[in-house]
């Protein structure tokens, strides 16, 4: 099982640790890092959770829970960090499409990433809302070891 983590903040560097996995992570798959090269990490960090885009990871578990969300992620999804950081992945899709959801996490465990994804998302309250161009990509420790996924996306739009 894996740890919690607290929710980002300045006294925590903004998790730096775990945004430099996921940075590393993408990085290793497409060449490209969430990283911008800066003197100071952290501020990369902290740019990164009150990014204008949505971004979050999900650990091991058998039953994989969410362990980072960024701000707009937890606006989009109307969840704070505490909520959030409990939530198994799955229960981010509505029930009738948690099989599609289930087989674009295999597709991106077998490649690596993907870069193309689009589907259905619900919120706290119900609100559903449809994400497009969404890039996953499986997060790899120093080891090369698998340690989760992680998720990016700037467009969505609200259903009705």
């Amino acid at each position: 099982m894996n740890k919690r983590l607290p929710e980002p903040c300045a006294a925590n560097g903004f998790l730096i640790d775990h945004i430099r996995l996921l940075s590393d992570s993408l990085k290793h798959w497409t060449g490209c890092g969430l990283m911008e090269e800066v003197s100071d990490p952290v501020i990369a960090a902290r740019k990164l959770y009150f990014a204008p885009f949505a971004l979050l990871s999900h650990g091991t578990e058998t039953d994989p829970v969410i362990n980072y969300a960024n701000h707009k992620a937890q606006v989009l999804f109307e969840m704070d960090w505490a909520l959030f950081t409990t939530l198994p992945s799955r229960l981010s899709a509505e029930a009738p499409v948690r099989a599609e959801r289930e087989a674009l996490l295999k597709r991106v465990t077998e490649r690596g990433y993907i870069d193309d994804y689009c589907g259905v998302r619900v919120s706290s309250t119900g609100q559903r809302f449809r994400i497009e161009q969404a890039t996953v990509w499986n997060l790899l420790d120093s080891n090369g070891g698998y340690c989760g996924q992680a998720a990016m996306f700037g467009m969505w739009r609200k259903l009705v």
